[in-house]
């Protein structure tokens, strides 16, 4: 078995078993698993630590390491590889280690889990493996103590939604240091001194004079220092005695190779010897090549490709060699490219500094080229061979003069300059029996240069928009320097990597100065094309990319001339050195600054996380780790491909011949009531005579395994009539497409009278248009259902906010009582709104096969569909017109706003009036008068994201008031701070403020953040640099705490008390990473008391955990069932003396006192008419302001945030730690809207998209932030001694308020950009959507470069 036995003539082995070791355990591979992953296989084991985030290697939850010995080293290599790509078999006779093999709860956390459970660097716990295992394969892989860039890059490929990056980064850096006594629990006075060490940097620092210790009052067991130990040759790094040692058989082994099948026919081979290789592609052409399975994992899975035969060469030692000549350097085409980068940074210390320019562009392309994981893997031969237009290497071979060799089943070689290698898109100069054996990069010679450049949407683990590799060799002629050769190349302007040879020959022979940098661009200009509706659109942005690159390269290499030859080049001027010095990020350092206000035995203690131990170690369980039961199906969804249309007929013949499957179900066969929704039935479970979107739900298959139910979904095929669709909210308007109902008008004074009156000084009218955004949870949609007693009850396992909604429309569906339905959560991989109501559709439709069949049914989204049918943030539309006095008094504002509700009401009518309730922000707004309806347009409903419309209605005002200050000439926080509300203030609405402390906390961040002292700084650096900008901005916000739903505004708690002192809590709440269940906790006796699964039995008629209002609900409803239970234990305890409450509780329970109580909350004072448009819809506001400095790169869009500083007034923090947790998490969150994440949908803006699809499904095309985004210095400061007597403990609500802060780095990014369009004669307003991402900066920049394809004030597009 395993073994290439058919093809003896090769003289291949024969293996007797196919092994792995996983966790140190020895297990045997059967034949017929080639098709399957690592991560499918680990998860089939119950190593459900391993996580499925997205199945494209983009997001890092599935992180393990992977170790195996190399016998020419004679060493164990570790490194950390994505198991969601890696082939089972490509791990045959290694070890893989996942979480849970290296510590667990009750064994012991090994000290990368403790560092970062202690640090609070898990609050949902779905990627917290991820970055345990990375960060441990780091110290695995490591020869002595990793540097705090090491540990950075290592976690590049992993992205978290919930933390803000921040506590990780604190966590691992102890890891970097010599002692670690500030993340153990021990006082930094107790190990250090006296002096206050900062436990971002680990050096003294100021900073102690205003940060409290978080630990202060802490009384809890401090734990030892740990100190890191020798490395051992064999097994790497030990940092404890229980770490899992390389096996010794694996030492031993001697490889073979391999012959093993897959499903469907699929073959998968390992040969051994390139001869080997060579006849295997004789005898398959089609074959594939595999190293590290990225390319081709994701064409399997996403692009459904199937490919019959694959050939691993990762044991080839032809294709895996580097060999070092005296023209250069040859490496072998399977060298993976962590491999390249390590062997190219010691060939730059070694040799010439002149030989190696190629090489140090390589390192530098490399270092943003994918994430660790990816790098680890993949191959520069699969890399060149996919021949992707926007690689990031292929310019680089072409303009390096490198050259390929390739060779066919009869060795013989043939060998291409890279510059003729790429013949069309995705199609490369090899023939069917040909592979690409290795590549020779050519050392550079005296006086040339090679250089990268490449533009993402994110710096760091990103696909390129633009990329170019750029090569130019100056000969000293005449007293002058002249370009003898020189090449161009660019990526991502055409299906292949594209040489501009027409402007490297007006190159040649042409003296290196201005005259010939302006004839260059002139000729290149000419040369690019780009069609207006190119795939991928931003044409105008990726065009002026071209020239700015170049512009880059001419400074570049003007300044690397500098000192050189006989004579010299007139230097750069000091102001352009900005667009050549290398971008050098300090590491990331942050500051919490809060006050410990301890109530009782926990209430305000810092205390981590309750789960985080169990979420460090994978133990933590999410609904789709639940052990399935027996005879359970899996389902797949069968989705509309029409934005709008007619269901003229479906076929299912192929699916129902698909192996395993058990049955399909469409809107005829839904037992109950087909029309759903959360506040009206607008829509269909199952889609029955229309589709009004693309990923309308039409039916659901299941089968016996989840590929095989997406398999034969694939297989239905359904006949459309096409209808007119609605695709933009302008779209709506031109129509009249709106949600019935749903219009809204506030009014507040005479704002006619105002405008018409003569009284306003300046009038300005605009529109502002707000981007949407994916929530982008880590763990997918995912519901488990079952029935009981012969199907007359169902049960499910759900990932939702709203175990409620789900029971709730289960039953509908199904026409049962909602008693005969029960939903549990136990945690969820986040939410942020939208597990709300968009989960509870998933529920539905897995429940109608489960409930039919009578058999278990489980339902989990892959990354794309989830983000393709669920919803997202809305966007808005505003329409202003403001008045002011001409010292900018705000005296009237008129406006109209819109919201894209998609293709069923949702919550989007309570979203829009949230906005609405939220368009003053914090000013003071004598007139006010406010129209808005919900857009009903051709896309899947949108739906609640943190905020929920909030953060939309305050960026339109922010907006607004950045113009009247432009308009004024005046700065934007003296806009501000003139017309701040103040306490007793009247709202639009007619609510009242009460203990507002606005005023306070803005002053009190001035000071922090010294303000005018970082606006002077910024403006002199702005002097100083034409190629780099700097801005700030202050921006103020207060937040609304309540459902503006009143009935919603409810909690219950049931508390039990046993005998042994234990008590149990069961509450309304879901715990998804916000620290609930922890923040109660402290309400009862902390060390006895554990948490129920969230479930209807016991806390019925549950409202969704949303709103922010979760802690202090269900913290009251908790308190008043503690109280009841105390005032019936409180006689008892008066009559005897009980050495500890177990005692007492069980001389209750022999008393016959009742130990268990139903507690219930309702917020008092909550209510609105929008009959009268007045009432109180907040019980509260929550106040916050932010600083933040950015850095802009104006010739490419770059940006990074220098700094943000942010206060809050939380009232008396539950727990300090969770709060500022909450605040980082949110902040970033929000840095992401405003700036990064970017939905494209099929539009009339964007033709090269299909009608009405989702362009950006996965973390490929969409962007959250990364670890490399956050602030260079981050701090957080609660505001001290501000009681909230409205809320529990005088505690204020935290998960959304921080949120629009981030919009700070977006009105600072605006700042950057006016200074740089200052520079070419640009002033007043101008456009500038969210989010500001490098074609907005780049294009609002305006200079000699944009201005051949755009004009000044250029709006990108943008999918509203």
């Amino acid at each position: 078995m395993g073994s290439l036995k058919e093809d003896d003539d090769l003289g291949m082995a024969v293996s007797k078993d196919i092994i792995l070791y996983v966790n140190g355990v020895r297990r045997v591979l059967a034949d017929g698993l080639a098709h399957l992953t690592l991560l499918q296989y680990l998860r089939g084991l119950a190593l459900t630590g391993t996580k499925l985030g997205c199945g494209e290697g983009g997001c890092g939850a599935c992180t393990v390491m992977v170790s195996h010995y190399d016998p020419h080293l004679k060493e164990c290599m570790h490194y950390a590889v994505n198991a969601c790509l890696a082939p089972l078999y490509s791990v045959e006779g290694m070890h893989v280690i996942t979480v849970e093999g290296i510590g667990n709860h009750r064994s012991g956390l090994h000290l990368v889990q403790e560092a970062l459970a202690n640090a609070h660097g898990s609050q949902c716990g779905f990627c917290t493996p991820g970055f345990v295992m990375s960060m441990y394969a780091l110290l695995r892989s490591n020869k002595g103590l990793p540097t705090e860039e090491q540990i950075e890059e290592c976690l590049s490929g992993n992205l978290c939604r919930c933390t803000g990056y921040r506590p990780i980064i604190d966590a691992f850096r102890v890891f970097a240091k010599k002692d670690d006594a500030l993340y153990s629990m021990r006082s930094s006075s107790e190990s250090l001194g006296s002096d206050f060490i900062c436990p971002s940097t680990g050096k003294p620092c100021s900073c102690g004079e205003k940060t409290v210790n978080p630990l202060e009052n802490w009384t809890g067991k401090c734990r030892n220092s740990y100190m890191p130990v020798a490395h051992n040759d064999i097994d790497g790094s030990s940092y404890c005695e229980k770490e899992l040692i390389f096996p010794p058989e694996l030492l031993l082994r001697n490889l073979v190779p391999l012959n093993l099948n897959g499903t469907g026919g699929m073959k998968w081979f390992r040969p051994l010897k390139l001869w080997q290789v060579l006849d295997l592609k004789m005898r398959y052409p089609d074959a594939r090549l595999v190293v590290g399975n990225t390319e081709i994992g994701v064409e399997r899975k996403f692009k459904n490709i199937m490919y019959e035969v694959l050939i691993s060469v990762t044991k080839v030692p032809e294709l895996n060699a580097f060999v070092v000549k005296d023209n250069g350097l040859e490496i072998g085409g399977a060298v993976t490219l962590s491999r390249l980068l390590k062997f190219l940074r010691k060939l730059v210390i070694e040799r010439d500094a002149h030989e190696t320019s190629a090489c140090k562009a390589f390192i530098e392309q490399l270092k943003w080229f994918a994430g660790t994981q990816i790098k680890n893997v993949a191959s520069i031969g699969g890399n060149i061979c996919t021949a992707s237009p926007i690689s990031d290497l292929n310019p680089l071979w072409m303009a390096a003069r490198a050259q390929f060799k390739v060779i066919d089943e009869k060795e013989n070689i043939r060998t291409l300059p890279a510059m003729e290698f790429f013949k069309g898109y995705r199609k490369v100069d090899l023939k069917r029996s040909e592979i690409l054996l290795s590549v020779f990069l050519p050392w550079t010679r005296d006086f040339e240069f090679v250089k990268e450049f490449k533009q993402a949407h994110r710096r760091e683990d990103d696909i390129a928009l633009v990329n170019s590799g750029m090569r130019v060799f100056l000969e000293e002629k005449d007293g002058k320097w002249v370009v003898s050769d020189a090449s161009l190349v660019y990526g991502g302007i055409a299906p292949i990597p594209f040489s501009a040879s027409k402007t490297a020959g007006f190159l040649q022979g042409r003296t290196w100065g201005q005259e010939m940098l302006q004839g260059a661009l002139e000729t290149l200009q000419e040369e690019i094309f780009l069609e207006d509706n190119a795939p991928g659109g931003m044409v105008e942005f990726r065009k002026s990319l071209t020239l700015s690159f170049f512009f880059k390269f001419f400074l570049w290499v003007t300044h690397s001339m500098e000192g050189k030859g006989s004579f010299f080049l007139k230097p750069l001027p000091p102001s352009h050195l900005s667009a050549v010095e290398p971008q050098k990020w300090a590491s990331s350092t942050g500051i919490q600054n809060y006050k410990v206000d301890i109530h009782g035995t926990a209430v305000g203690l810092p205390v981590p996380h309750i789960s985080s131990k169990l979420q460090v170690s994978g133990e933590a369980e999410y609904a789709d780790d639940t052990l399935t039961p027996p005879n359970c199906l899996y389902a797949a969804l069968i989705l509309s491909m029409n934005a709008h249309a007619r269901i003229i007929s479906i076929d299912d013949s192929g699916a129902r011949s698909t192996p395993g499957f058990e049955g399909l179900f469409l809107a005829k066969d839904v037992p109950g009531d087909n029309k759903i929704g959360p506040v009206i039935h607008d829509e269909e479970l199952f889609a029955s005579e229309i589709v009004t979107s693309v990923g309308q739900v039409i039916g659901i298959i299941v089968a016996d395994t989840h590929e095989n139910a997406m398999l034969a979904s694939r297989k239905v095929k359904i006949e459309y009539e096409e209808l007119p669709a609605v695709l933009s909210i302008r779209d709506a308007l031109e129509v009249r497409s709106f949600h019935p109902g749903t219009e809204r008008f506030l009014q507040k004074g005479d704002v006619e009278g105002c405008f018409g009156g003569g009284i306003c000084d300046k009038i300005i009218e605009g529109e502002v248009q707000v981007g949407g955004q994916e929530h982008f949870y880590l763990e997918t949609q995912c519901s488990l259902i079952w029935t009981v007693d012969g199907g007359n009850e169902v049960h499910m396992i759900s990932s939702t906010q709203a175990p409620q909604k789900h029971q709730k429309y289960v039953a509908h569906v199904l026409n049962l009582p909602m008693s005969k339905v029960v939903c549990k959560t136990k945690r969820i991989g986040g939410g942020f709104g939208g597990k709300e109501t968009r989960s509870a559709v998933i529920a539905a439709a897995a429940a109608v096969p489960s409930y039919l069949l009578k058999r278990p049914v489980k339902l989990t989204l892959d990354r794309d569909v989830d983000m393709m049918i669920t919803g997202q943030r809305h966007s808005f539309l505003g329409k202003y017109k403001v008045g002011c006095t001409n010292e900018g008094k705000l005296l009237a504002l008129d406006l109209e706003i819109y919201n894209n509700g998609g293709n069923s009401l949702d919550l989007s009518l309570g979203i829009l009036e949230r906005a609405i309730f939220h368009s003053d922000n914090v000013y003071e707004i004598p007139n006010v008068r406010i129209r808005g309806s919900v857009c009903f347009t051709n896309f899947p409903s949108n739906t609640a994201f943190r905020g929920f419309g909030g953060p939309q209605g305050m960026l339109i005002a922010e907006n607004w008031i950045q113009r009247i200050a432009m308009e004024l000439q005046k700065s934007p926080q003296d806009i501000r701070e003139l017309n701040f509300q103040k306490e007793g203030s009247i709202l639009h609405y007619g609510q009242q403020l009460e203990n507002c402390t606005l005023r306070q906390l803005w002053e009190e961040l001035k000071a922090s953040c010294n303000f005018s002292d970082a606006r002077a700084a910024v403006d002199q650096f702005n002097l100083k640099n034409r190629w780099k900008k700097r801005g700030v901005s202050m921006v103020p916000t207060k937040f609304g705490i309540a459902f503006t739903a009143k009935f919603m505004n409810q909690a219950g708690a049931l508390v039990q008390v046993y005998t042994d002192g234990t008590v149990l809590v069961t509450h309304g709440g879901v715990e998804m990473g916000q620290g609930l269940h922890t923040k109660l906790l402290a309400r009862t006796i902390l060390k006895f008391i554990a948490f129920s699964t969230q479930g209807m039995k016991q806390v019925p008629n549950a409202s969704p955990t949303a709103a922010s209002a979760s802690s202090d609900i269900y913290g009251a409803a908790v308190l008043d069932a503690c109280e009841q239970i105390k005032s019936r234990m409180l006689p008892i305890a008066l009559k005897h003396k009980h050495d500890c409450f177990a005692e007492l509780a069980n001389a209750c329970y022999m008393e016959r006192i009742d130990l268990s109580a139903h507690g219930f909350y309702i917020t008092p004072d909550i209510n609105f008419d929008w009959s009268t448009a007045k009432g109180r819809p907040f019980n509260y506001f929550t106040y916050g302001a932010a600083f933040a400095e950015v850095e802009i790169d104006p010739l490419t869009g770059d940006f990074h945030t220098r700094s943000a500083d942010i206060i809050m007034d939380l009232g008396t923090s539950l727990n300090p730690a969770i709060d500022v947790g909450q605040i980082e998490g949110a902040f970033i969150q929000g840095l992401g809207w405003v700036a990064l994440e970017e939905l494209k949908w099929g539009d009339p803006d964007h033709k090269w998209i299909r009608s009405g699809h989702l362009q950006t499904r996965g973390p490929g095309a969409y962007k959250i932030p990364s670890l490399n985004d956050i602030p260079q210095k981050f701090k957080v400061s609660l505001l001290k001694d501000a009681r909230n007597k409205r809320a529990i403990h005088s505690s204020k609500a935290v998960g959304e308020p921080p949120f629009f802060l981030a919009s700070s780095v977006f009105f600072a990014i605006k700042d950057a950009i006016t200074a740089a369009r200052k520079e070419s004669g640009h002033h007043g307003w101008f456009p500038l959507d969210n989010p500001a991402t490098p074609e907005r900066i780049r294009m609002a920049c305006a200079d000699e470069f944009t201005k051949p394809f755009a004009s000044a004030n250029y709006q990108a597009k943008l999918s509203v």
